[in-house]
Protein backbone atom coordinates (compact mmCIF):
# COMPACT_ATOMS: atom_id res chain seq x y z
CA UNK A 1 0.00 0.00 0.00
CA UNK A 2 1.28 3.44 -0.91
CA UNK A 3 2.59 5.38 2.06
CA UNK A 4 0.39 8.37 2.96
CA UNK A 5 1.90 11.79 2.35
CA UNK A 6 2.42 13.61 5.68
CA UNK A 7 0.39 16.78 6.09
CA UNK A 8 2.06 20.18 6.56
CA UNK A 9 1.32 19.97 10.30
CA UNK A 10 2.94 16.54 10.50
CA UNK A 11 5.98 17.75 8.58
CA UNK A 12 6.24 20.75 10.90
CA UNK A 13 5.97 18.51 13.97
CA UNK A 14 8.84 16.38 12.66
CA UNK A 15 10.98 19.46 12.09
CA UNK A 16 10.21 20.65 15.62
CA UNK A 17 11.89 17.49 16.94
CA UNK A 18 15.16 18.31 15.20
CA UNK A 19 15.24 22.06 14.52
CA UNK A 20 15.17 24.68 17.26
CA UNK A 21 13.67 28.07 16.36
CA UNK A 22 12.98 29.16 12.75
CA UNK A 23 9.24 28.90 13.35
CA UNK A 24 8.20 30.86 10.25
CA UNK A 25 10.66 29.01 8.03
CA UNK A 26 9.47 25.61 9.24
CA UNK A 27 5.86 26.49 8.45
CA UNK A 28 6.64 27.80 4.96
CA UNK A 29 8.83 24.81 4.12
CA UNK A 30 6.28 22.30 5.45
CA UNK A 31 3.63 23.69 3.11
CA UNK A 32 6.06 23.85 0.18
CA UNK A 33 7.21 20.25 0.65
CA UNK A 34 3.65 18.97 1.04
CA UNK A 35 2.48 20.74 -2.13
CA UNK A 36 5.50 19.54 -4.10
CA UNK A 37 5.02 15.85 -3.34
CA UNK A 38 1.23 16.11 -3.59
CA UNK A 39 1.79 17.46 -7.11
CA UNK A 40 4.08 14.53 -7.96
CA UNK A 41 1.46 12.08 -6.68
CA UNK A 42 -1.39 13.63 -8.65
CA UNK A 43 -2.56 11.19 -11.33
CA UNK A 44 -4.97 13.36 -13.28
CA UNK A 45 -5.41 17.12 -13.10
CA UNK A 46 -7.43 17.49 -16.28
CA UNK A 47 -6.54 20.60 -18.25
CA UNK A 48 -4.70 22.19 -15.33
CA UNK A 49 -0.91 21.75 -15.34
CA UNK A 50 0.59 21.98 -11.88
CA UNK A 51 3.93 23.78 -11.96
CA UNK A 52 6.47 23.03 -9.27
CA UNK A 53 7.50 25.67 -6.75
CA UNK A 54 11.21 25.60 -6.03
CA UNK A 55 12.50 27.32 -2.91
CA UNK A 56 14.89 30.18 -2.11
CA UNK A 57 16.16 30.33 1.48
CA UNK A 58 17.79 33.48 2.83
CA UNK A 59 19.68 33.51 6.12
CA UNK A 60 23.06 33.87 7.80
CA UNK A 61 25.66 31.11 7.81
CA UNK A 62 24.88 28.44 10.36
CA UNK A 63 21.21 29.35 10.76
CA UNK A 64 20.11 25.84 9.79
CA UNK A 65 19.40 26.00 6.05
CA UNK A 66 21.35 22.87 5.12
CA UNK A 67 20.26 21.00 8.23
CA UNK A 68 16.56 21.62 7.69
CA UNK A 69 16.73 20.45 4.05
CA UNK A 70 18.62 17.33 5.12
CA UNK A 71 16.00 16.64 7.79
CA UNK A 72 13.17 17.03 5.25
CA UNK A 73 14.82 14.71 2.72
CA UNK A 74 15.35 12.08 5.39
CA UNK A 75 11.73 12.35 6.48
CA UNK A 76 10.41 11.99 2.93
CA UNK A 77 12.91 9.20 2.21
CA UNK A 78 14.13 10.83 -1.00
CA UNK A 79 17.69 11.20 -2.28
CA UNK A 80 19.43 14.48 -1.54
CA UNK A 81 22.44 16.26 -2.98
CA UNK A 82 23.97 19.40 -1.53
CA UNK A 83 26.18 21.57 -3.69
CA UNK A 84 27.93 24.92 -3.57
CA UNK A 85 26.91 27.49 -6.17
CA UNK A 86 30.48 28.76 -6.43
CA UNK A 87 31.45 25.50 -8.17
CA UNK A 88 29.34 26.68 -11.12
CA UNK A 89 31.74 29.55 -11.72
CA UNK A 90 33.91 28.58 -14.66
CA UNK A 91 32.15 25.23 -15.13
CA UNK A 92 28.52 26.17 -15.74
CA UNK A 93 26.49 23.45 -17.41
CA UNK A 94 29.13 20.76 -16.81
CA UNK A 95 28.91 21.26 -13.06
CA UNK A 96 25.10 21.21 -13.26
CA UNK A 97 25.36 17.83 -15.02
CA UNK A 98 27.71 16.61 -12.27
CA UNK A 99 25.21 17.66 -9.58
CA UNK A 100 22.45 15.71 -11.33
CA UNK A 101 24.79 12.72 -11.63
CA UNK A 102 25.44 12.92 -7.88
CA UNK A 103 21.68 12.72 -7.31
CA UNK A 104 21.52 9.52 -9.36
CA UNK A 105 24.41 8.13 -7.30
CA UNK A 106 22.52 9.08 -4.12
CA UNK A 107 19.56 7.12 -5.52
CA UNK A 108 21.89 4.14 -6.10
CA UNK A 109 21.37 4.34 -9.85
CA UNK A 110 17.57 4.36 -9.68
CA UNK A 111 16.74 7.19 -12.08
CA UNK A 112 13.02 7.24 -11.27
CA UNK A 113 13.86 7.55 -7.60
CA UNK A 114 16.39 10.31 -8.34
CA UNK A 115 13.74 12.19 -10.31
CA UNK A 116 11.79 12.67 -7.07
CA UNK A 117 14.79 13.83 -5.05
CA UNK A 118 15.96 17.16 -3.69
CA UNK A 119 18.93 19.26 -4.78
CA UNK A 120 20.14 21.95 -2.39
CA UNK A 121 22.48 24.58 -3.86
CA UNK A 122 24.00 26.79 -1.19
CA UNK A 123 25.72 30.17 -1.52
CA UNK A 124 23.64 31.11 -4.55
CA UNK A 125 24.09 34.75 -3.51
CA UNK A 126 27.73 34.44 -4.63
CA UNK A 127 26.40 34.24 -8.21
CA UNK A 128 24.98 37.77 -7.97
CA UNK A 129 26.15 40.33 -10.52
CA UNK A 130 27.73 42.41 -7.76
CA UNK A 131 30.30 39.64 -7.24
CA UNK A 132 31.16 38.17 -10.66
CA UNK A 133 31.09 39.46 -14.23
CA UNK A 134 29.85 36.16 -15.67
CA UNK A 135 26.90 36.18 -13.28
CA UNK A 136 24.09 36.27 -15.82
CA UNK A 137 25.42 33.45 -18.01
CA UNK A 138 25.88 31.17 -14.98
CA UNK A 139 22.38 31.90 -13.71
CA UNK A 140 20.98 31.35 -17.19
CA UNK A 141 22.60 27.90 -17.22
CA UNK A 142 20.54 26.98 -14.16
CA UNK A 143 17.17 28.07 -15.56
CA UNK A 144 16.04 25.08 -17.61
CA UNK A 145 17.35 22.53 -15.14
CA UNK A 146 15.57 24.15 -12.20
CA UNK A 147 12.33 24.72 -14.11
CA UNK A 148 12.27 21.21 -15.56
CA UNK A 149 13.94 19.60 -18.55
CA UNK A 150 15.24 16.31 -19.91
CA UNK A 151 18.98 16.49 -19.20
CA UNK A 152 21.77 14.32 -20.54
CA UNK A 153 24.32 13.59 -17.83
CA UNK A 154 27.43 11.43 -17.33
CA UNK A 155 26.92 8.35 -15.16
CA UNK A 156 29.17 5.32 -14.76
CA UNK A 157 31.10 6.04 -17.94
CA UNK A 158 28.11 6.66 -20.20
CA UNK A 159 25.46 9.30 -20.89
CA UNK A 160 22.00 8.87 -19.45
CA UNK A 161 18.94 11.11 -19.36
CA UNK A 162 17.10 12.40 -16.32
CA UNK A 163 13.85 14.38 -16.11
CA UNK A 164 14.22 17.31 -13.69
CA UNK A 165 10.53 18.29 -13.74
CA UNK A 166 9.86 16.64 -10.38
CA UNK A 167 13.19 17.34 -8.69
CA UNK A 168 12.76 19.91 -5.93
CA UNK A 169 15.46 22.57 -6.14
CA UNK A 170 16.23 24.49 -2.97
CA UNK A 171 18.78 27.29 -3.19
CA UNK A 172 20.12 29.27 -0.29
CA UNK A 173 22.50 32.02 0.68
CA UNK A 174 23.41 34.55 3.34
CA UNK A 175 22.76 37.54 1.04
CA UNK A 176 24.86 39.82 3.22
CA UNK A 177 23.64 43.40 2.87
CA UNK A 178 20.24 42.49 1.45
CA UNK A 179 18.59 44.06 4.50
CA UNK A 180 19.78 47.50 3.37
CA UNK A 181 18.05 47.08 -0.02
CA UNK A 182 14.84 46.04 1.73
CA UNK A 183 15.16 48.87 4.23
CA UNK A 184 15.44 51.44 1.44
CA UNK A 185 12.18 50.12 -0.02
CA UNK A 186 10.14 49.92 3.18
CA UNK A 187 11.66 52.88 5.02
CA UNK A 188 12.39 50.80 8.07
CA UNK A 189 14.59 53.28 9.89
CA UNK A 190 17.93 52.49 11.50
CA UNK A 191 18.83 48.80 11.23
CA UNK A 192 19.58 47.37 14.64
CA UNK A 193 17.85 50.19 16.48
CA UNK A 194 14.36 50.68 15.09
CA UNK A 195 14.26 47.44 13.10
CA UNK A 196 16.38 44.28 12.95
CA UNK A 197 17.93 42.69 9.90
CA UNK A 198 15.83 39.56 10.55
CA UNK A 199 12.60 41.58 10.52
CA UNK A 200 13.63 43.15 7.23
CA UNK A 201 14.53 39.84 5.56
CA UNK A 202 11.06 38.54 6.41
CA UNK A 203 9.70 41.37 4.23
CA UNK A 204 11.85 40.45 1.22
CA UNK A 205 10.35 40.69 -2.27
CA UNK A 206 11.71 39.32 -5.55
CA UNK A 207 12.61 42.86 -6.68
CA UNK A 208 14.92 43.20 -3.67
CA UNK A 209 16.80 40.08 -4.66
CA UNK A 210 16.94 41.26 -8.28
CA UNK A 211 18.58 44.47 -7.09
CA UNK A 212 21.05 42.32 -5.18
CA UNK A 213 22.06 40.70 -8.46
CA UNK A 214 20.01 37.59 -9.26
CA UNK A 215 18.28 37.70 -12.62
CA UNK A 216 14.45 37.89 -12.69
CA UNK A 217 14.24 34.76 -14.85
CA UNK A 218 15.91 32.70 -12.12
CA UNK A 219 13.79 34.26 -9.39
CA UNK A 220 10.70 33.32 -11.39
CA UNK A 221 11.70 29.66 -10.94
CA UNK A 222 11.99 30.17 -7.16
CA UNK A 223 8.53 31.35 -6.10
CA UNK A 224 8.79 30.20 -2.47
CA UNK A 225 11.06 32.60 -0.58
CA UNK A 226 11.76 32.03 3.11
CA UNK A 227 13.89 34.03 5.51
CA UNK A 228 15.92 32.43 8.31
CA UNK A 229 16.61 34.17 11.60
CA UNK A 230 20.04 34.71 13.10
CA UNK A 231 20.51 32.46 16.13
CA UNK A 232 20.60 34.22 19.49
CA UNK A 233 22.21 32.96 22.69
CA UNK A 234 19.05 31.32 24.06
CA UNK A 235 18.50 29.36 20.84
CA UNK A 236 22.15 28.25 20.75
CA UNK A 237 21.84 26.86 24.29
CA UNK A 238 18.65 25.02 23.31
CA UNK A 239 20.34 23.62 20.19
CA UNK A 240 22.96 22.04 22.43
CA UNK A 241 20.48 19.97 24.42
CA UNK A 242 16.90 19.93 23.13
CA UNK A 243 16.65 18.51 19.59
CA UNK A 244 16.74 14.81 18.88
CA UNK A 245 20.35 13.88 18.11
CA UNK A 246 21.55 17.07 19.83
CA UNK A 247 25.26 17.79 20.17
CA UNK A 248 25.55 17.11 23.88
CA UNK A 249 23.81 13.75 23.45
CA UNK A 250 26.23 12.87 20.65
CA UNK A 251 29.30 13.51 22.80
CA UNK A 252 27.75 11.68 25.75
CA UNK A 253 27.32 8.69 23.45
CA UNK A 254 30.97 8.84 22.35
CA UNK A 255 32.07 8.56 25.99
CA UNK A 256 29.38 5.97 26.79
CA UNK A 257 31.00 3.66 24.25
CA UNK A 258 33.89 3.46 26.72
CA UNK A 259 31.48 3.05 29.65
CA UNK A 260 32.17 6.59 30.83
CA UNK A 261 29.48 9.11 31.80
CA UNK A 262 30.05 12.59 30.39
CA UNK A 263 28.54 15.48 32.35
CA UNK A 264 28.40 19.14 31.33
CA UNK A 265 27.87 21.58 34.17
CA UNK A 266 25.27 24.24 33.37
CA UNK A 267 27.72 27.13 33.16
CA UNK A 268 29.79 25.22 30.61
CA UNK A 269 26.84 25.19 28.18
CA UNK A 270 26.33 28.92 28.69
CA UNK A 271 29.97 29.57 27.87
CA UNK A 272 29.88 27.38 24.75
CA UNK A 273 26.91 29.40 23.49
CA UNK A 274 28.66 32.67 24.38
CA UNK A 275 31.82 31.74 22.46
CA UNK A 276 30.02 30.57 19.31
CA UNK A 277 29.06 33.96 17.76
CA UNK A 278 32.74 34.97 17.55
CA UNK A 279 33.29 32.22 14.97
CA UNK A 280 30.60 33.67 12.65
CA UNK A 281 29.41 30.19 11.73
CA UNK A 282 26.14 30.06 13.66
CA UNK A 283 25.20 26.68 15.09
CA UNK A 284 28.18 25.06 13.35
CA UNK A 285 30.44 26.91 15.75
CA UNK A 286 29.05 24.95 18.69
CA UNK A 287 30.67 21.71 17.52
CA UNK A 288 33.98 23.48 16.90
CA UNK A 289 34.02 24.85 20.45
CA UNK A 290 33.07 21.50 22.01
CA UNK A 291 35.72 19.66 19.99
CA UNK A 292 38.36 22.15 21.13
CA UNK A 293 37.24 21.98 24.76
CA UNK A 294 37.16 18.16 24.86
CA UNK A 295 40.22 17.37 22.76
CA UNK A 296 42.64 16.77 25.66
CA UNK A 297 39.95 14.88 27.58
CA UNK A 298 39.09 12.63 24.62
CA UNK A 299 42.82 11.96 24.18
CA UNK A 300 43.43 11.00 27.82
CA UNK A 301 40.22 9.24 28.85
CA UNK A 302 40.57 5.96 26.88
CA UNK A 303 43.84 5.17 28.72
CA UNK A 304 42.36 5.73 32.18
CA UNK A 305 41.59 2.46 34.02
CA UNK A 306 38.36 2.32 36.05
CA UNK A 307 37.24 5.75 34.80
CA UNK A 308 33.48 6.07 34.99
CA UNK A 309 32.66 9.80 34.92
CA UNK A 310 34.05 12.95 33.30
CA UNK A 311 32.74 16.38 34.27
CA UNK A 312 33.13 19.45 32.04
CA UNK A 313 32.98 22.85 33.70
CA UNK A 314 33.19 26.37 32.30
CA UNK A 315 36.88 26.39 33.22
CA UNK A 316 37.43 23.37 30.97
CA UNK A 317 35.73 25.19 28.09
CA UNK A 318 38.00 28.17 28.82
CA UNK A 319 40.94 25.70 28.90
CA UNK A 320 42.10 27.05 32.25
CA UNK A 321 41.86 23.61 33.91
CA UNK A 322 41.46 19.95 33.05
CA UNK A 323 38.24 17.96 33.14
CA UNK A 324 37.41 16.23 36.41
CA UNK A 325 37.87 12.44 36.24
CA UNK A 326 36.07 10.12 38.69
CA UNK A 327 36.92 6.45 39.16
CA UNK A 328 35.32 3.29 40.55
CA UNK A 329 36.65 0.09 42.05
CA UNK A 330 36.58 -2.23 39.07
CA UNK A 331 39.16 -4.93 39.97
CA UNK A 332 39.45 -6.97 43.14
CA UNK A 333 43.22 -6.54 43.19
CA UNK A 334 42.97 -2.74 43.10
CA UNK A 335 42.31 -1.18 46.51
CA UNK A 336 39.31 1.11 46.45
CA UNK A 337 41.16 3.77 48.46
CA UNK A 338 43.92 3.84 45.85
CA UNK A 339 41.44 4.36 43.01
CA UNK A 340 39.52 7.09 44.81
CA UNK A 341 42.71 8.92 45.72
CA UNK A 342 44.03 8.98 42.16
CA UNK A 343 43.90 12.57 40.81
CA UNK A 344 42.56 13.44 37.40
CA UNK A 345 45.17 13.35 34.67
CA UNK A 346 46.54 16.84 34.17
CA UNK A 347 46.83 18.33 30.73
CA UNK A 348 48.53 21.52 29.68
CA UNK A 349 46.30 24.48 30.48
CA UNK A 350 46.19 27.22 27.89
CA UNK A 351 44.73 30.48 29.08
CA UNK A 352 42.87 32.54 26.48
Amino acid sequence: MKKALPTPAEIRAHLDDYVIGQQDAKKVLSVALYNHYKRIGATNTGDIELKKSNILMIGPTGSGKTYIVTTLARMMNVPLVTADATTLIGSGIKEIENILAQLVHAAEGDIKYAEQGIIFIDEVDKLASRFIKSSESIQQALLKTIEGTIASIPFNGKRITIDTNNILFVVGGAFVGLEHIINDRVGGGMIGITITATELVKQVMPDDIAKYGLIPELLGRLPVIVGFEALDRAILIDILTKPKNNLIAQYKQIFAMDNVELVFEGDSLDLIADKSPALNTGARGLRTIIEDALRDTMYAAPDEKHLNKVTISAEVVMKSRSANFEYVHAKEDTPLAEIQAKPARETTAILE
